[in-house]
């Protein structure tokens, strides 16, 4: 077998069109989670928040160190917990974002259930008391 094709072989398999096509379709999930979490969800949240940011929060571990010319030979050494923070809420934030949507599209696909055509099954009282209703009847019948 040539080299094309096992490789049509490979590309043309179920499985590399499903693939590409969750692929393509994620891409397209990600940006409405993205607006929804940004232009949706974010403002409010900013609001009651009061706008914290905790981007500019960090622990300076290490000045930068410069040559006579002032020039920085390296670079602060900064522990930068802050982006952390925020990029742990808008995680937090993102991952309800999708739970939300995910749930709500896991509900229209729902079917209702259909009602059965065969009654319920009678209990033991009920028997009893059909029995019972089917002996008065042959007995005044008779």
């Amino acid at each position: 077998m040539g080299l094309i094709s096992e490789f049509k072989e490979f590309a043309l398999k179920g499985n590399m069109v499903d693939l590409a096509v969750g692929v393509v379709i994620g891409a397209a999930f990600g940006t409405v989670v993205k607006s929804l979490v940004e232009d949706v969800m974010m403002p409010p949240l900013g609001f009651l928040t009061g706008g914290v940011d905790f981007s500019d929060k960090k622990i300076h571990l290490k000045d930068a160190m410069f040559d006579a010319a002032g020039k920085m030979i390296k670079p602060p050494v900064d522990l930068a917990y802050g982006r952390f923070i925020n990029n742990l809420i808008s995680f937090v934030i993102v991952a309800l974002a999708i739970f939300v949507v995910v749930k709500l599209m896991n509900a229209a696909r729902r079917k209702p259930a259909k009602p059965s055509d065969a009654p319920p099954a009678l209990t033991k009282d009920q028997e009893l008391l059909t029995e019972i209703r089917d002996a008065l009847r042959t007995r005044s019948q008779v």
